[in-house]
């Protein structure tokens, strides 16, 4: 049976066909390949890939009607055509394009529609640059995560969007990444059974689905196996 992958379509679902394409001579050149590097395909790793094969012919898409050609073309092309696609309706494009441009225009994304631009472009910002999102708290929050003092960070794991947590389970201080643990979801938890620190284990002890507890049983620390036992023990009481 014929993987999806394996096939060569456009972003449309269309069948791409070598012959008909404006590039066609790349192809004896070894420049493109199908289902490998070609900038019709629907699969973003083959078109970064022809891209990567052929920076000089990105300037020519960064008007695609695909936002995944554009938003990867605009990662090789001459970034003095970059600005116009700072207004580019998807928040890839925007990101990928004010990413490699001076600070005065990163400056115009702060107050990006998509969050998740505001939080990137914060990250690329000085901190005179970063008064005016003072009201932004996501974008703050995750310039905050590697912060040297420890309430700060746990501030963080407090408030962080969910999508982040997982950045703030790995937090060096075991009081972050159990603030973080607090508000995992029981299936969240399982990658969390072996921290180093008993206090964030005998939470996920506490919490785990009980068919994932295991070898918390056996745990090191007494209170974190007796709570293990008991989830256990519990359970086969239902």
């Amino acid at each position: 049976m014929t993987r999806e992958i394996d096939e060569a379509r456009d972003w449309r679902g269309f069948d791409i066909d070598c012959a008909n394409c404006a590039h066609r001579d790349l192809l004896a050149m070894g420049r493109c390949e199908l289902r490998k590097a070609c900038v019709h395909d629907r699969y973003a790793r083959r078109i970064d890939r022809f891209f990567n094969w052929n920076p000089e012919l990105a300037d020519g898409y960064l008007a695609h009607p695909h936002f995944e050609v554009r938003a990867i073309a605009a990662k090789f092309a001459n970034p003095f055509l970059l600005p116009r696609l700072l207004s580019d309706p998807d928040e890839t494009v925007r990101w990928e394009a004010v990413r490699r441009l001076p600070a005065r225009y990163q400056c115009e994304l702060r107050n990006d529609p998509h969050r998740e631009v505001r939080i990137r472009v914060a990250t690329l910002l000085d901190d005179p640059d970063l008064l005016p999102m003072m009201q932004d708290e996501p974008a703050l929050l995750v310039m905050m995560f590697d912060d040297p003092e420890v309430e700060v960070r746990r501030i963080v794991a407090q408030r962080i969007d969910a999508q982040w947590l997982g950045r703030v389970c790995r937090d060096s201080n075991a009081e972050v990444r159990l603030e973080a643990a607090q508000r995992l979801t029981p299936e969240q938890l399982s990658d969390l059974r072996d921290d180093a620190d008993w206090r964030v284990r005998h939470y996920v002890a506490t919490r785990l689905n009980v068919e994932e507890i295991g070898h918390l049983i056996n745990d090191s620390d007494p209170l974190v196996a007796e709570a293990a036992r008991e989830r256990l023990a519990g359970e086969a009481l239902k």
